[in-house]
Parts: C-alpha cells; sequence; structure tokens
C-alpha cells in the first residue's frame, strides 16, 4: 500500500489571484515622484554641465594641474553625459512604473 502525502481539504474563499493587491500609501507615490525629479534633475545636469564654459573653471583643475587634462578631456565629457542619459532614462521608466501601479489599483 503507498503512502500518500495528505492534502488539505479545506479551501479558503478567496484564491490568491482574485484577492486584490495591497494599496499603496500616498507616501511611497510621493516618495517615488521625488526620486523621479532627483534623477531626472542630475541627468540633465551630467548631461549638459560637461559641455559649457564653465566646466574648465573649476578649483580642482586649478589646484591639481595634471588633473586639468584629464577633466577637459573630451571622452571623460562624454561618459558623464552618457551617465546623465542613463539617469534620464532611470526617471522615465520610475515615470512608467508609477502610471502602471497606479492604474492596476484604480481598475481593481
Amino acid at each position: 500500500m503507498p503512502i500518500e502525502p495528505q492534502r488539505a481539504t479545506q479551501f479558503s474563499a478567496e484564491s490568491p489571484e482574485s484577492a486584490p493587491p495591497p494599496r499603496r500609501p500616498w507616501y511611497r507615490k510621493l516618495l517615488g515622484l521625488i526620486f523621479v525629479l532627483i534623477c531626472f534633475e542630475v541627468g540633465v545636469f551630467l548631461l549638459v554641465f560637461p559641455w559649457m564654459q564653465f566646466w574648465d573653471t573649476n578649483s580642482l583643475a586649478a589646484r591639481w594641474p595634471w588633473l586639468a587634462a584629464f577633466w577637459s578631456n573630451p571622452f571623460f565629457r562624454g561618459a558623464l553625459s552618457g551617465l546623465g542619459l542613463a539617469n534620464i532614462y532611470i526617471s522615465f521608466l520610475e515615470v512608467l512604473r508609477l502610471v502602471r501601479v497606479s492604474a492596476q489599483q484604480q481598475t481593481k
């Protein structure tokens, strides 16, 4: 006689699929929005500022001349601009996530 594992004979009235997702508190949405704004602002700053004339006039380049060559290198400026683009991309993804979660909560 084979031994079979015991099976639960009682089922709950609500299955996990029909249970509504937990609502996000208002402060989580606010923190998400603040994160989006900060990410976007840092991204725009890193995208634009390395190519402005103010970039070369800083205390680091004046104090250490060997750093000035690295600081004014177009590849370094391009890398910072790439980080700026990544920040802007992350902020747009976060906006899409916030909108999607908000829309899911409103439909249920």
